[in-house]
C-alpha cells in the first residue's frame, strides 16, 4: 500500500526516452519524477526544481505517461538505463505499471535494458526482462543492518532485495549489487560482498557523496547517531581529504585477492561479459569518471 499522504500526479511527457552522457547507457529512461523511497542521501533530489513541486523530497511522485514509441527497432544495440533518477519499481508500478509498458514497447526491439532498483517488485517482469539481450538488473544495498536500511530508506528490505538478486541469478539474468553509498565507518563492503557474491555478477563500490540540501542531513544524522565518527566527516566532507577512500581502495585490492576476485577501477566494467566469480567495481573518485565518461562517449560517437 502507498501512503496516501503522497502527493501523485499523472503527466504527459514528450518522451521517455533521454540521450545520456553515462558510461553505463545510451539512454537514461525515468517512467516516474519523484520517488516514494525517500532516501536521505539521494542524489536525485536536485530533479525536484524542475518538477514545480513544493512538497519535500519523496513526498510526491509524478507518473508519466508518454507517446507510444515509434519505430523502437532504431535503438537496437542501444543500453537503456532505467532509474538513472527515480526506482521505476516503487510501489506505485504496482498499480500504473509504467515501467512493464515500457518494456512491453521495447520488446524484441533488440535493445539491452539495465533496470537500477531498490525493490523486489521488479520480480513481477522477470519473464518479460529476460527477453531482452544481456539484461541486466541492479539493487542497491549498502548495510545489512536492517536499522540503519531504515533510517536511510523506505524501500523494501535488505533481505528482499538479496532475495530478489537471487532469483533472476537463477534464472541467468545479470544480476548487479551496487553498494551505495558507501558510508564510511558505517557500511561493511566486505560482509556485503561475501553475502552477495554468489547471486551476482558485478558489484560496484560508490562513495558517499555529500553535496546539496542532504549534506546537513546526513551530517546531522551522524552526529545524532554516530557521534564518534564526526571527526572522520568531518575531514572527508568539510576538509576534502581522501585518505579514507585511498585507504580503502587498498583494503578492497587485498580483500578481493584473497577471495579470488577481479578488482577493477575503471569506466567499463558494465560492458564486460558474464563472469564468474562477480567483478568488483570502484566507483570512489566520482570527479576523476565523469570527465573520462565523457571523453568515452564522445571518442565513441566519432
Amino acid at each position: 500500500m502507498c501512503d496516501t499522504s503522497l502527493v501523485i500526479k499523472e503527466i504527459e511527457a514528450k518522451s521517455v526516452l533521454t540521450k545520456s552522457n553515462l558510461p553505463v547507457a545510451d539512454y537514461s529512461v525515468n517512467p516516474y519524477g519523484g520517488c516514494v523511497h525517500a532516501c536521505k542521501y539521494c542524489y536525485a533530489s536536485f530533479m525536484k526544481r524542475f518538477t514545480g513541486h513544493e512538497e519535500e523530497w519523496g513526498t510526491f511522485v509524478d507518473v508519466k505517461n508518454w507517446p507510444d514509441i515509434k519505430n523502437p527497432q532504431k535503438y537496437a544495440g542501444k543500453e537503456l538505463f532505467i532509474g538513472s533518477v527515480t526506482d521505476p519499481y516503487q510501489p506505485l508500478e504496482e498499480k500504473y505499471e509504467r515501467s512493464r509498458t515500457l518494456l512491453k514497447h521495447m520488446q524484441g526491439s533488440g535493445c539491452t535494458v539495465s533496470i537500477a532498483t531498490k525493490s523486489d517488485l521488479v520480480l513481477r517482469d522477470m519473464d518479460l526482462i529476460k527477453t531482452f539481450p544481456n539484461a541486466r538488473v541492479s539493487w542497491s544495498i549498502n548495510t545489512l543492518d536492517e536499522d540503519f536500511k531504515n533510517d536511510m530508506d523506505k524501500g523494501v528490505s535488505i533481505e528482499r532485495r538479496l532475495s530478489a538478486m537471487k532469483a533472476f541469478h537463477d534464472a541467468g539474468v545479470r544480476t548487479t549489487c551496487f553498494i551505495s553509498p558507501i558510508f564510511p565507518g558505517i557500511t561493511d563492503l566486505k560482509e556485503i560482498i561475501l553475502r552477495a557474491k554468489n547471486q551476482c555478477n558485478l558489484v560496484w563500490l560508490e562513495n558517499l557523496n555529500l553535496r546539496g540540501g542532504y549534506k546537513s542531513v546526513i551530517m546531522d544524522y551522524i552526529k545524532e547517531k554516530y557521534p564518534d565518527l564526526v571527526p572522520l566527516y568531518d575531514a572527508i566532507y568539510n576538509k576534502k581529504d581522501r585518505t579514507y577512500w585511498s585507504q580503502l581502495d587498498q583494503e578492497m585490492k587485498e580483500f578481493t585477492k584473497e577471495q579470488g576476485l577481479i578488482y577493477v577501477r575503471d569506466d567499463d566494467s558494465i560492458k564486460r561479459p558474464f563472469e564468474e566469480p562477480p567483478i568488483i567495481a570502484n566507483y570512489f573518485f566520482h570527479e576523476e569518471l565523469t570527465p573520462s565518461a565523457k571523453k568515452a562517449a564522445k571518442k565513441k560517437e566519432n
